[in-house]
């Protein structure tokens, strides 16, 4: 259904309608911004705009000629760089002043070239990646990390506060990807040792439906406790919508940022090796809950419901 939009509201150019992006971009036609959307799959993007009432784009180039503020939420950087580039990129058609919103979760250093590129081109990238999930990409309750300059944070915050209710600016650019790589290593972290501690008690006796509860209630609470374990471990449905592949990739983020600031940091390492054994493990298109698979295979015993 066709929302209406407001004439002194910027126009949107919305890259990237995965399963981040199709929420994102339609609670911003709900709240009246006249939008844009490219897809590598034109199909998805023609439907989406269809439901929305926005403008689909063939290309990158035509959606930047149509925009003001460009978001980008795509799986990589390396694709990012793929979208501003050539004679059909965003930086073929960027209007003088337009404003890049990256909210990939990107490599801090590769984002920081990236806005050099589009600086040199007349306008503005910043990077904001969110924290949430699908569930909160529905809600408009995203937690989003800024990075970028104070005066382009406050000119962008309506947009950005459509689809979260938590905006931080980090630093400059650059700063808020590493802060999402950071993040996705603490979170990580803490769902491994979690589904470690629900098999052993388990293999002690222990009820893992009780143990949530118990963490739940005490020191070891934390976010896998409250929204992850019995939803998507415990029910066997592994289905939190985020993939993971893309936790492999944040944790590597995470790590190239220690090498790079030699910061000795083993446990990350370990993190991340697990991780990444979960994945070949369990092959391409897996939920990132589905790491808890790697624990219970090590184990040969299973901690889900039956």
């Amino acid at each position: 259904m066709k929302q209406q939009t407001t004439a002194d509201k910027p126009r949107i150019g919305f890259i990237g309608l995965g399963k981040m992006g199709w929420p994102m971009a339609s609670r911003l036609a709900q709240d009246g911004y006249a939008l844009t959307l490219l897809d590598a799959n034109l199909e998805l993007a023609t439907q989406l705009a269809q439901e929305i009432g926005a403008n689909p784009a063939t290309n990158a180039k035509m959606l930047a000629q149509q925009s003001e503020i460009i978001i980008t939420i795509l799986p990589n950087s390396s694709i990012v760089q793929s979208v501003l580039d050539g004679s059909e990129g965003l930086l073929a058609g960027l209007n003088p002043g337009s404003i890049i919103i990256d909210m990939t979760s990107g490599v801090p250093s590769m984002t920081q070239t990236l806005a050099a590129q589009v600086a040199n081109a007349g306008g503005h990238l910043v990077d904001a990646p969110v924290s949430g999930g699908v569930p909160r990409a529905k809600t408009g309750e995203l937690s989003i990390m800024f990075g970028g300059s104070e005066q382009l944070l406050e000119t962008v915050r309506p947009v950005l506060a459509t689809m979260g209710n938590a905006i931080e600016r980090i630093g400059d650019v650059g700063s808020a990807h590493a802060m999402k790589a950071l993040n996705n290593l603490v979170s990580a972290g803490g769902f491994l040792i979690g589904i470690e501690a629900l098999m052993i008690g388990k293999r002690f006796g222990l009820s893992p439906d009780k143990m949530v509860d118990v963490l739940n209630a005490s020191t070891g609470m934390n976010n896998s406790t409250q929204k992850k374990f019995k939803q998507y471990v415990l029910s066997g449905k592994y289905n939190s919508g985020f993939g993971l592949d893309l936790m492999v990739k944040d944790l590597g983020i995470a790590l190239g940022l220690a090498h790079e600031t030699q910061t000795p940091a083993a446990f990350s390492a370990l993190c991340h090796e697990m991780w990444s054994a979960s994945a070949r493990m369990l092959g391409a298109g897996n939920d990132h809950t589905a790491v808890a698979k790697l624990v219970q295979t090590l184990a040969n015993d299973s901690i889900e419901d039956r």
